[in-house]
């Protein structure tokens, strides 16, 4: 891992995130983009098409966020980390994915408020557009930890064949972080199935990809997402992980507002990969 992307508005939760990008660069020797949109109206930004006496205003609010990027790179916890940062004129969701894609970089990570949704430049269905489209994976970070140590990772799944090249993705990096894998299958009312077809389904799944360092786990629960919730608590993991189908919406049980639901309530680091 080599190159890492924070998108941040300056709030306290954005910079959870970067305190937690910073203890993976160290440890990778990674270098960090540090990444404000400013999504603001063309005719702020446009001379052409839009009033050349605003553009000031724009230049105003983009110098105004390179001030704010020379104070965080002050600080002690990026000391030793090669940060690059960007200030681009961009729909937040839409700016963060070009930049990760134009950039090469490999993880994407955020941060959250946490039940009470996103806010700032993660507000309403921002997270989820740069969370289904991102073809990159995405942590999603509540608070900051003195170190990111991944023993314990939780990679949740329905065991269709369209995750198989997700649970790759988690594979490595779980593999990364030397962390422990658990496949976690959640039964529900709604969907359910016997724990022996649960387990059988849960081998094919794995079936061919010679795994026998992966442990697997049924969960019974009256939904997916409270499933997921309660067995982390109850399992103490360190990461959770999903899949998501980009532009199709979420894959099956993930469906609905589940990944944006899941990535609020969790206590814990989500991470998501796409389809």
């Amino acid at each position: 891992m080599q190159k890492i992307l924070v998108p941040t508005d300056f709030s306290k939760e954005a910079e959870n995130a970067l305190k937690t990008a910073a203890l993976i660069a160290k440890k990778f020797d990674a270098e960090i983009y540090l990444l404000h949109m400013l999504e603001l109206p063309l005719n702020l930004i446009d001379p052409v098409q839009g009033n050349s006496q605003n553009v000031p205003e724009a230049l105003y609010f983009m110098k105004l966020a390179h001030m704010h990027f020379s104070k965080i790179k002050e600080s002690d916890y990026l000391k030793g980390i090669a940060v690059t940062e960007a200030v681009q004129f961009n729909h937040a969701f839409k700016g963060i994915t070009e930049f990760a894609k134009n950039n090469n970089c490999e993880l994407i990570v955020m941060g959250s408020h946490g039940s009470s949704g996103f806010q700032e430049m993660f507000i309403g269905s921002n997270t989820e557009k740069v969370v289904r489209q991102s073809e990159i994976p995405v942590l999603v970070i509540k608070e900051a930890t003195p170190d990111f140590n991944i023993e314990k990772f939780i990679f949740a799944t329905d065991t269709e064949i369209d995750n198989k090249n997700t649970l790759v993705k988690a594979i490595e990096f779980a593999k990364l972080f030397k962390a422990e894998l658990h496949l976690l299958f959640v039964n529900t009312p709604n969907n359910f199935t016997t724990s022996k077809q649960a387990y059988a389904d849960l081998d094919e799944f794995l079936k061919e990809m010679n795994l026998n360092n992966v442990q697997k786990h049924i969960y019974n629960d009256v939904s997916v997402e409270k499933g997921i919730l309660n067995f982390a608590e109850k399992f103490k993991a360190d990461l959770i992980g999903i899949s998501t189908h980009g532009r199709k919406g979420l894959a099956h049980f993930f469906n609905g507002s589940i990944s944006e639901d899941l990535v609020n309530h969790a206590k814990r680091p989500v991470i998501t990969f796409k389809i």
